[in-house]
C-alpha cells in the first residue's frame, strides 16, 4: 500500500514548481516529465526526418490541447506566465511555426486578432524588456553549456 506524501512528511506539490527537488514517487503526476521529454524527442525527430505524417492529426491534437490547457491552468492560477516554449528565443521554435500555430488555435475556437488582442497578458513595452525574462528552458537531449 502506497503512502500519501503527508504520511511521510512531504509538502504538497501546489505549493512549488514540478522542478522542485522534492521526493515525488508518491505524486501521480511525475510521469508527465518523462512522457514530455519522450514527447519532445519523437516529434523532433519525425519533423527533421520528414515523417510528421506518420504521428496522426488526432495525437497531435491531443497533445497540443493538452500542453494548452496545462499552460493556461499553471499561468492563471498561478497568476505567472511560466515560459512557453523551449529554448531561449527562435532557435527551437520559429516565429512561422509559432504564428502558424496560434492561428489555427484562433481558429479552431473561432477567435480572431481583434480577441487576442484583449486577451494578451503583456503590456507592448513589455515585449522588449528582456531583462525581466524567466530563463530559458532546456531542450530535452541536448547538451547544456
Amino acid at each position: 500500500m502506497q503512502s500519501s506524501g503527508s504520511e511521510q512528511g512531504q509538502s504538497s506539490l501546489a505549493d512549488g514548481d514540478a522542478g522542485d527537488e522534492r521526493d515525488r514517487r508518491n505524486d501521480p503526476y511525475s510521469p508527465m516529465e518523462g512522457l514530455a521529454d519522450e514527447a519532445w524527442v519523437l516529434a523532433r525527430q519525425a519533423v527533421e526526418a520528414g515523417d510528421e505524417d506518420r504521428i496522426s492529426d488526432e495525437a497531435v491534437a491531443k497533445l497540443l490541447t493538452a500542453a494548452v490547457k496545462l499552460y493556461a491552468a499553471k499561468a492563471d492560477r498561478g497568476e505567472r506566465s511560466p515560459r512557453a516554449l523551449l529554448g531561449q528565443y527562435d532557435e527551437v521554435v520559429t516565429p512561422t511555426e509559432a504564428l502558424t500555430t496560434s492561428t489555427e488555435l484562433l481558429r479552431a475556437l473561432r477567435l480572431g486578432p481583434m480577441e487576442f488582442g484583449l486577451w494578451s497578458r503583456r503590456r507592448p513595452e513589455a515585449y522588449h524588456d528582456m531583462e525581466n525574462e524567466t530563463p530559458a528552458v532546456p531542450v530535452p537531449g541536448e547538451k547544456q553549456e
